[in-house]
């Protein structure tokens, strides 16, 4: 005979508070590879324009990048991107057997470092906005 177990709802936000570092860290890897699937697709659709002449391409190269839009998503797109890359290679260590013991720190390293990272490049990426 089989048991049930309620788990509850997903709008239980309560739930939530009790998630533990590695259960955060694998939502953010799973949510962090979507939106970097979603980039791709936008990153073709606008390659795309390529194919009818070089003049259609840089046109809308530049009048995306006059955006602050498109500036502060490029931002999230590096920290998306850098804290992807970072916990993966925490999973791959994971994964060898190394740091088992302080898995939790290493997650909230890799945040860290991502933020630090992204901090660090957001003069980069809104300068020169709409010049």
């Amino acid at each position: 005979m089989s048991q049930s177990y309620n788990r509850g709802l997903v709008e239980d936000f309560g739930r939530w508070k009790e998630f533990s570092a590695g259960m955060w860290a694998w939502i953010f890897h799973k949510f962090t590879g979507w939106v970097l699937i979603g980039y791709l697709f936008t990153h073709i659709a606008v390659l795309s324009t390529a194919t009818e002449g070089a003049t259609t391409y840089n046109r809308t190269l530049g009048g995306l990048e006059d955006l602050l839009l498109i500036r502060v998503l490029e931002v999230g797109l590096l920290a998306v991107a850098v804290f992807h890359i970072l916990n993966g290679v925490r999973l791959l260590m994971v994964d060898l057997g190394v740091g088992l013991e302080s898995q939790d720190k290493s997650f909230y390293a890799s945040l860290i470092v991502t933020a630090v990272i992204v901090v660090a490049s957001v003069p980069t990426f809104l300068s020169g906005v709409g010049a």
